[in-house]
């Protein structure tokens, strides 16, 4: 089966055809690294690597690049705040970041370019630019001047006439028109800046995307992708700016963006102080169970983050790794293809909700298989597939093991209860067996009575 996608560009979901079937390209924009990453950054990274997963499914080679934005006033606030270089901002926090993801089964791109390492491509994009009547200087500043791309507003679907009546837009003395934005701007002694034609100053934001994926993927690539928030005015002037240095009627052939996450149904935001670090995160439900959350919905859709969601999500994963410890001693026949459900589910634009309703129906059809060819064969074939979601992929003993660390002393004293209780059940004194089950309930301890005996975990 073809694998679809939904183009932004087009609106219209479209039949993936990539420019070369033996060098696939994908460019995701990466974090600004002047603080930890918040939940919300971590939804494009995990949806997009389901993408990346995917696409390598299909193709014989991909390349996927995830820059990191290092130059910033963000960043360079933070620096000045603390009395230290940039570097020791943005390498801080890009490591975090990496770390973070890894939690989160994110797999590291192939290219992961730093702004700071392509001050040369993006002045000479910038120069050429000019040179074509692009762009233009004032006031130390370098912009770019969006009535000479007949194409602008096309990806964000906005009228230029509308844009220029002052729509989102900063007007500035220096700017011929309220829509054109900054290529480059000078930096006085207290910040950060790189000798250019234009003297010393630094890049604007969108200039960076740019350059970076021309030079590690081609100046026209198959796939850009990125959150919703992101199409204007970054991805649109992007696309300019490449389109009209390139001399290309694309930069990107598909655009695919995804939707964002609500807390409880209310946006995330500063103002109403809801947003959750991706460490914080880690740190209360763990990777695998976030990454659930974070495809249990659409891409294209909100996801609404709840302690119910998260619960459920928690749940589900209990049962599915529950079932997969009852078969550990069966081995994994790695040849097993990918389950034709759950291919097809992600071949039709990333449609994760139904990809994991097979998921748990695989899971539900091997706890109820008899005879152990079988159960290898549903056993295989549900870990090969999720393994294309970056899910189930941790060793089951290992995986309740980590729900049990909660520290010797609640070990120890789950373990006491389990014994009494099981004594308590021996000796079929049921009120006493269900008053023992009730204080590990309410320790948080989730009970499995199995034939191998009583197994318990920690409630996410």
């Amino acid at each position: 089966m073809a694998l679809y996608l939904h183009n932004t560009l087009s609106g219209n979901k479209e039949q993936f055809k990539p420019i070369d079937p033996n060098r696939v390209t994908m460019y995701l924009c990466g974090p600004t690294v002047y603080n930890y990453a918040h939940i919300g950054n971590a939804r494009p990274a995990v949806v997009f690597d389901v993408l990346n997963r995917l696409l390598r499914h299909h193709y014989p080679h991909v390349v996927f690049a995830r820059n990191i934005t290092d130059i910033d006033d963000k960043i360079n606030n933070s620096a000045k705040a603390l009395n230290c270089d940039i570097k020791d901002i943005s390498s801080k926090y890009a490591a975090a970041y990496n770390e973070d993801l890894k939690a989160l089964g994110v797999l590291m791109p192939d290219i992961e370019p730093h702004a700071t390492d392509h001050l040369v491509e993006m002045i000479d994009m910038i120069e050429v630019l000019i040179e074509k009547g692009h762009a233009y200087e004032s006031e130390g500043h370098v912009l770019f001047d969006v009535t000479t791309y007949d194409k602008y507003g096309k990806l964000s679907n906005r009228s230029l006439d509308d844009m220029l009546a002052g729509a989102r837009v900063e007007v500035a003395s220096y700017k011929r028109n309220p829509g054109d934005f900054i290529l480059w701007k000078p930096s006085d002694d207290s910040l950060p800046g790189w000798d250019s034609p234009w003297d010393r100053g630094r890049p604007g934001w969108h200039i960076e995307c740019s350059a970076m994926a021309a030079k590690h993927l081609a100046e026209t690539i198959d796939i850009h992708c990125g959150g919703k928030d992101l199409i204007f005015p970054h991805h649109e002037n992007e696309v300019a700016q490449s389109c009209c240095a390139n001399n290309t009627q694309n930069f990107a052939n598909y655009w695919v963006h995804n939707g964002f996450i609500t807390m409880s149904d209310q946006k995330m935001s500063k103002s109403l102080g809801n947003i959750q670090l991706i460490r914080e995160v880690l740190a209360e439900i763990g990777g695998e169970v976030a990454r659930w959350v974070l495809l249990s919905a659409h891409y294209r859709q909100s996801v609404d983050w709840t302690p119910e969601t998260v619960a459920q999500a928690s749940k589900t994963i209990d049962r599915i790794y529950s079932t997969l410890r009852d078969v550990a001693d069966l081995e994994l026949d790695a040849s097993m293809p990918v389950d034709a459900e759950i291919l097809s589910a992600l071949d039709d634009d990333i449609n994760t909700p139904k990809a994991f309703a097979r998921i748990n129906q695989l899971a539900k059809q091997l706890a109820n298989a008899e005879g152990d060819e079988l159960k290898t064969r549903l056993k295989s074939t549900l870990l090969n597939s999720a393994a294309l979601l970056g899910v189930l992929q941790t060793d089951p003993e290992a995986w309740f093991a980590q729900k049990q660390s909660g520290g010797e002393d609640i070990k120890e004293q789950v373990e006491q209860l389990i014994a009494a209780r099981n004594q308590a059940r021996a000796d079929k004194d049921w009120a006493k067996s269900d008053e023992i089950r009730d204080e590990l309930d309410a320790l948080g301890v989730v009970l499995e009575d199995s034939p191998e005996g009583t197994r318990w975990s920690m409630k996410s």
